[in-house]
């Protein structure tokens, strides 16, 4: 997942215009009234051809778009940037408003998909056959995008949370690799130091981040049922990162440089940021974006939050969904099932991104790919693990993007000032639910 998802989760004010207040009315037809559409008519759509209009910013989807068209020679497929996730959404928003220029495809982060799943501006694919695919996807992807009996897309990437650490600034300072985050506050407080310009991250407020913690930790804040929502952040998952973290902060042991700029590529370059935790897709940013530092960083699973575990969490990736509004959807969905689940998988693996399907997670040639950048390391034999052991019954707020777009206003105090980060959740609970409420969702007390 490239730097621009992270961006979004920094607090950029979007998707008001989503118009959640309308979540007891859908856009689109009545699920109950669709019918079956079976792989016949798959093939016949193909056969008789047309256009499909794909508004997705994730660059591997270019090669997928020509050998869709070679092999389906009367289906033009349109990909088009509408813009990077906050920009696309507001777009595609904005289309569904008018029933005017909506997409047959949208790209659409595991984040953001509830919210249209739930104003049902997005298509239930299981009649046409999504479900059949239940278990070749691994389970964090494939839970974001089912919601109730439905599937509201196939899963795009994946981004199963690993350590990255710099191996060169570690065996400099005889410090090793942390296990726990218990392990990884010791490691902290022995880098900082050794070199009091050295941090073992950077951190200055992200909710991507912290979501991912909370989730690996155990914590599950957000009840989902229909319209009815719970916000809760003083589970003891929640403990485990805010005691955790907290600790961190009040040693300043944390870079205060904000991820994606200058001066993290920076730090990230000449050893003063030690480590990343962070999702699988990240190799490809190391690689373009801090090229001096090759051979120095490598790969090794997130620390624990106790020793004998073995939870990990998703950070990032999108799916691919049928807006309702959309036309020709049998070419949608067989271009989305080929982008997603078939030949157009291995094809974008190739050309850097993370799969979601199990199949190319466990083949050979994928696990045994050895990356120059990390020592030869083959470091998607820790992601395929983590993968594996990312944990199912995390939920998100059917409106998470504006929650995000909140998270530097509220947590992110405690990095700017004595507010601690316990309070700081409590204040972002308390505005999320405030949101919640005027939006029309029954907000449980």
């Amino acid at each position: 997942m490239p730097k621009h998802s992270r961006r979004l989760m920094r607090g950029l004010g979007l998707l008001t215009v989503l118009a959640l207040g309308a979540t007891a009315c859908g856009s689109g037809d009545d699920d109950s009234a669709r019918k079956e559409v079976g792989a016949s008519d798959i093939k016949a759509a193909l056969k008789k051809g047309g256009t499909v209009t794909v508004w997705a910013w994730e660059p591997t989807l270019k090669q997928v778009e020509a050998d869709f068209e070679k092999k389906y020679p009367k289906v033009d497929v349109k990909l088009v940037n509408a813009g990077t996730n906050n920009d696309q959404y507001k777009a595609l928003s904005n289309a569904i408003s008018a029933k005017k220029g909506v997409p047959d495809v949208a790209q659409i982060e595991y984040y953001a998909l509830g919210q249209y799943a739930l104003t049902k501006q997005v298509a239930d694919l299981s009649v046409y056959g999504a479900d059949k695919l239940d278990g070749t996807y691994s389970p964090g992807p494939w839970n974001a995008v089912k919601s109730g009996d439905g599937i509201y897309g196939l899963p795009m990437d994946s981004g199963p949370m690993a350590l990255f650490y710099n191996k060169k600034v570690f065996d400099k300072h005889k410090i090793d690799v942390p296990t726990t985050w218990d392990e990884y506050i010791e490691a902290a407080r022995a880098l900082h130091k050794a070199d009091p310009k050295a941090y073992i991250t950077s951190d200055t407020g992200d909710a991507g981040l912290s979501t991912s913690l909370l989730w690996q930790a155990g914590s599950r804040p957000y009840k989902v049922n229909g319209t009815k929502v719970g916000i809760d952040f003083t589970d003891t998952g929640a403990k485990r990162y805010t005691d955790t973290w907290q600790k961190l902060l009040d040693e300043k042991l944390v870079s205060p440089v904000t991820g994606w700029s200058d001066d993290w590529y920076k730090g990230l370059g000449d050893g003063t940021i030690a480590t990343l935790p962070i999702g699988a897709w990240m190799p490809a940013n190391f690689t373009s974006g801090v090229k001096g530092a090759a051979g120095d960083w490598r790969v090794a699973p997130l620390p624990q939050w106790a020793k004998g575990e073995s939870a990990s969490s998703e950070n990032g990736g999108s799916s691919l969904a049928l807006p309702e509004l959309g036309e020709n959807k049998e070419l949608a969905y067989a271009f989305v099932e080929y982008a997603n689940s078939g030949a157009g998988v291995p094809t974008r693996v190739r050309n850097g991104a993370f799969p979601a399907t199990t199949k190319d997670l466990n083949s050979p040639s994928f696990q045994n790919t050895a990356f120059p950048y990390f020592g030869g390391q083959k470091a998607n034999k820790i992601f395929a693990e983590s993968a594996r052991s990312v944990t199912t019954d995390w939920k998100y707020l059917p409106y998470q993007a504006y929650a995000n777009s909140i998270f530097n206003d509220t947590v992110g105090k405690a990095y700017v000032s004595g507010t601690k980060l316990s309070a700081g959740l409590k204040t972002w609970q308390e505005a999320s639910a405030k949101y919640g409420s005027e939006q029309g969702f029954t907000i449980d007390k």
